[in-house]
Formats: structure tokens, sequence, C-alpha cells
């Protein structure tokens, strides 16, 4: 393997410039692209703090917000810098995200070269980060701005942590702590990089063996960690206690212990699945619940295990196997579904950072494992370069707006009730009522109780002009939320429509059970109490 020399060179440089180049060129279709119905909304189109931009009030909702399940202060406050500069634009963000991609490539190169001297292998890491369809979602999706910016973090405490490990002093470990807290407060996902660290100490950087030789230890190697563990414990806290008061964590009456671990298994494998096989990516993929095959399940879990025998056998031989396998593992751990957050299987988008280690595993393996094919290994990679660079530019089309997004994904799935529910939405939300129902029936097909699908159905059949089968959805959603406000409003203003006044003041009084200070329920309560004046 070539060694990058110790000083920048041309060739370094050259290739910065080209994964620059080339990752701009495959996502500069970005710049077109819309919100979209799926947590956009949470985080830009309806939220009113950041569409305001940045201010005091706005800097102190975003270190107190539990909104949008999560506790991430520096997401929230990246969005609003975005909304103060070019207010909420969506081509303006999303072009925002893909510079946070990219700088997050050239980082990792810089860095990989830095602690392997190995030029191209680091390279192909590089550019398969920069380019691998998996990472659409993290880089295209306005509401992934916690993934590119909490990435971003991940790579400074890396890069800071290389000169720390490279020099130690008291202001190098502080610097990368504090980086480190930054990034949490980007996202809680850092929570495994402390675990990342000590296996950069093992290979490449070997602080294991060259430690003993100045008289520390591996002890003390784990020692330094503890800091970085107290705040991952700290990070990890909040953020279950957030997920649990807006309901984001799904309880086992949903989803049994053994389902959440069937399914962490099959997610292990079917990610590096389509990591060599980027197929039918789908915005969401349905949870199986407990329809799950035990044959498929029980043959992954051999796998998986086979896998890491294996790793630990070759732990001392060939470090990179090691480091890329447990880096796998565990940085997929607080995402793969054993504490179970929303209805989805797995995510594209939580690839993001746990690819990089099946990357390693292949840039490092294949050279030693063909070491006599090396112009043709070469000639592969950058093949494999070009086609990952295709299927992404192909992919990143179906992320445009809501309607290419959710028809791709129902395309591509099966059973996507979420995908057929949010689609109907779109379309309501465009006016295209005949479409948005009968989407909206496809979804109450998997639950005819759904109660946001009855509601948004009742909408849709109200501005077509069928009032009465309008009230029978309101009244199934009514039904299947007792709290919601949004229903009752619709009610009262459908039998505001068949003058049914009495009944309307009924259903805003209920509303206002609710929330006593309900503006569109007190004024329309008034209204109708005028007119029987």
């Amino acid at each position: 393997m070539r060694k990058a020399p110790g000083k920048p060179s041309r060739t370094i440089f050259a290739i910065g410039l080209a994964l620059i180049a080339v990752t701009v060129a495959v996502y500069s279709q970005v710049r077109n692209f819309d919100f979209i119905i799926y947590d956009d909304p949470a985080y830009v189109t309806l939220n009113q703090q950041v569409k305001d931009g940045l201010s005091v009030k706005g800097v102190v909702w975003a270190f107190t917000s539990s909104q949008a399940s999560n506790w991430h202060p520096l997401t929230w406050l990246s969005l609003m810098l975005d909304c103060e500069l070019f207010g909420p634009d969506p081509h303006r963000m999303h072009l925002t995200n893909l510079l946070l991609h990219t700088a997050n490539s050239i980082l990792l190169l810089i860095i990989l070269v830095r602690m392997t001297k190995s030029l191209w292998a680091s390279a192909f890491v590089a550019f398969a980060f920069a380019l691998h369809p998996l990472h659409i979602q993290s880089a295209a999706w306005i509401a992934e701005r916690k993934d590119v910016l909490s990435a971003l973090f991940w790579f400074l405490t890396m890069l800071v942590y290389l000169r720390y490990a490279d020099k130690p002093s008291i202001r190098s470990y502080l610097v990368t702590l504090l980086v480190f807290v930054l990034g949490l407060m980007a996202k809680p996902m850092l929570v495994t990089l402390p675990i990342v660290l000590i296996l950069l100490d093992w290979w490449p950087l070997r602080r294991f063996i060259k430690h003993p030789q100045a008289g520390v230890g591996a002890k003390h190697l784990l020692m330094e960690k503890i800091p970085f563990f107290i705040l991952s414990a700290i990070s990890s806290v909040i953020t279950v206690v957030v997920q649990q008061r807006t309901g984001a964590v799904k309880d086992i009456a949903q989803y049994s212990l053994i389902a959440r671990v069937a399914n962490a298994m099959t997610s292990y494998i079917n990610y590096i699945v389509k990591m060599f096989w980027p197929a039918r990516l789908s915005i969401f993929y349905p949870h199986p619940g407990d329809a799950f095959e035990m044959t498929t399940v029980i043959i992954c879990g051999l796998l998986l295990i086979a896998i890491t025998a294996i790793v630990i056998w070759q732990a001392r031989s060939r470090g990179y196997l090691f480091v890329g396998w447990v880096w796998y593992i565990v940085t997929l751990l607080p995402v793969i579904g054993i504490i179970q957050v929303g209805n989805q299987a797995m995510a594209d988008r939580y690839t993001y950072i746990p690819l990089i280690g099946l990357f390693i595993i292949v840039a490092w393996g294949l050279p030693e494992l063909l070491v006599r094919f090396k112009p043709a290994l070469a000639v592969a990679g950058i093949a494999s370069v070009i086609a990952m660079s295709a299927v992404t530019y192909v992919n990143l089309g179906y992320w445009q707006n809501s309607i290419t997004v959710l028809e791709h994904a129902i395309d591509v799935t099966e059973n996507n009730r979420f995908a057929e529910a949010n689609l109907g939405v779109a379309y309501l939300q465009k006016n295209m009522y005949d479409q948005a129902i009968g989407h909206l029936e496809k979804s109450l097909q998997y639950d005819p109780n759904d109660a946001m699908s009855n509601l948004n159905i009742g909408v849709a059949l109200f501005r077509k002009g069928k009032i009465d089968e309008a009230i029978i959805h309101f009244e199934k959603s009514r039904q299947s939320n007792p709290r919601d406000i949004a229903v009752r409003l619709n009610l009262g203003v459908a039998m505001t429509k068949q003058g049914r006044v009495k009944e309307a003041i009924e259903y805003y009084d209920e509303v206002l059970q609710i929330d006593p200070c309900n503006v569109d329920a007190i004024n329309s309560k008034q209204k109708l109490l005028m007119k029987q004046q």
C-alpha cells in the first residue's frame, strides 16, 4: 500500500478537489428540491420558532425544547440561522445540507490519511461515504440536518483527538471534550463515539502497543475516556426522557421484545446487503411487528455471531477488520430498534456514520486479499465509485418533493400504511382531493380506526362538498383520539355547514374543555351564539 507523505501533497489536494467536485455534481439537483411532508413541518415549515430566525427567545427555546422528540439545540440553531439569512427557503437549506455533507467527506479523508498514512484506501472510504446511496436521506432531507451537523462534530472530535493522541496535553484533551459535547447537542447519535475512540487506539493509532513502552498502559487509555462516557450517559438519559415524554418510544405492547430483537438482527444484515446492493430504497420501511420469519432471523443471528468470531480471531493481525466491524455494530446500536423509536423497521439515514466501519473493511481488506491484482482492484474501485454516483443521482430524483418520494416508497415496499397516509396528505395539500382520498382509503385498509387518516379523508370529502361522508370519518377519528382538537373543530364547521348549530356549539365546547384558550373555538362559538340572538 502506498504511504502518504507526512505533509499535504499535490496528490492529496487533487483527491480532495475531485471529492468535492464529484459530490457537488451528484448532489447539485437538491438546489431545486422542496420540503417534504415527513418531519420537515416539525423542523421548519410549521415551526414558527425556527422560521423566525435567530433571537434570544429562539436560543432559549432551542435549549429547552423537546420538539421532534429530541434535545438537539445546535440543530435548531443551525436551521434558525438558515432562516435568518435566507428565510424558510428549502433550496438554500438543501444547499446547506450539501455543504455540510461535502465538508464531512473531506474531513473523513483528512482523518484517515493522517491516521493510517494509506492514501488510496482512505480516498476510497471518503468517496464511498460521500456518494453511497444509503446516505441520500442524511444529505438530501432538510429535517436530517441533525445527521450532517452532528457528523461534522463527530469528525472534528476525531481530528482533535488525533492531535491529543500524538501530543497529549490537558488543553487538547479539553478541546476534544468540548467538540464532543457540541456534537451531542447536534444529535445524541454521538453517544457511541467514546467506544470508537478506543477502537482507534487499537487500530490504526496502536496506542495500546505504544503506551506500555512509555510506562502508561491500557488502563490509562480507558480511564481517559471516562469523561466521554459520562457525557454520553447524560445525553442518553436526556434523549430517553424526552422521547418518552413525547410518545416517540414505542412500548412492548406495540412491539414485543422478541419482535424488536428479531428486527434488530435482520436489520444489521439488511444494511450490509443494501450497502453492496442499494436497491429499493425508501423513506420508510414498515416494521414487521411479530410477523417476522424465524428462519431468516436465525440465519441473520448466526451470520452476526460468525462474523464477530472471525474478527475477534483476527483482531491482532488485522486490526482494521476488528475496528471496522465493531464500529459498524456499536454505532448502529442506538438506532437498531431494541428501544423502538417510531414505527420504522430500519432507516437509510441511520447508516450515515456506521457504514464507515464497513467501508474501512473493504478498503483495507480487499487489497490484502487480492494483493496480486492491484491494477484490477484500482479499476474496480473507480468503477464502484462511478456506480455509486450513478445510483445516488437517480435515487436523488425521488426526493424532489413529498409526492415523488412517497410514491417511490409505495412502489418499492409492501404494506406501507405510513407512505399511503402521508401521500394522501401531500395530495390534500395540493387540493388534489380524489388522489388524496384514494391513498387515504388504502391507508385505512390497514387500520380502519386510524385517527389521522380518518381526519384527513374527512377534510378531503368536506372540501368536495360531501359533508355527510366527511362527518362519518370525523366521528371515527374523534372516537379513536378522544382529546384531538382538530377533529372537533372540523366537526363544528361541518355541523355549521348543515345548519346544526346546537351540535356545532357542543363540539366547540369540547375543544374549550381541552384547550380553554383555543382562539378558533372561541371565535366560532361566539359567531354562532350571535346568530342565534
